[in-house]
């Protein structure tokens, strides 16, 4: 055991020790990138399905506009037909 001395040499602690968890490192961080990108790629596919969905199925602002005049035009009817009918009925 004459060639084997303690504390090792610094090309063993390189070779045993840190090679060995920096390559793990870089696996785990390797994963990590992919997962996250392959999570981005679905946030933007859900984002864009999302966004079709709206411009499919949700009325748009001229089409809320053009709904709410009518419904004003058509309670202004009625309430003028409600003072015709007070007034008339104050009449007799």
């Amino acid at each position: 055991m004459s060639g084997l001395h303690w504390p090792p040499d610094l090309m063993w602690w390189i070779t045993a020790v840190e090679l060995p968890a920096l390559a793990g490192l870089f696996v785990l961080i390797w994963r990590a990138r992919r997962e996250l990108e392959s999570a981005i790629g679905e946030t933007a596919e859900d984002l864009a399905d999302f966004k079709l969905d709206v411009a499919k199925n949700y009325a748009s602002q001229a089409a809320l506009k053009e709904t709410e005049q009518r419904l004003t035009d058509h309670l202004v009817r009625i309430e003028q037909k409600l003072d015709d009918f007070g007034r008339l009925r104050r009449g007799r």
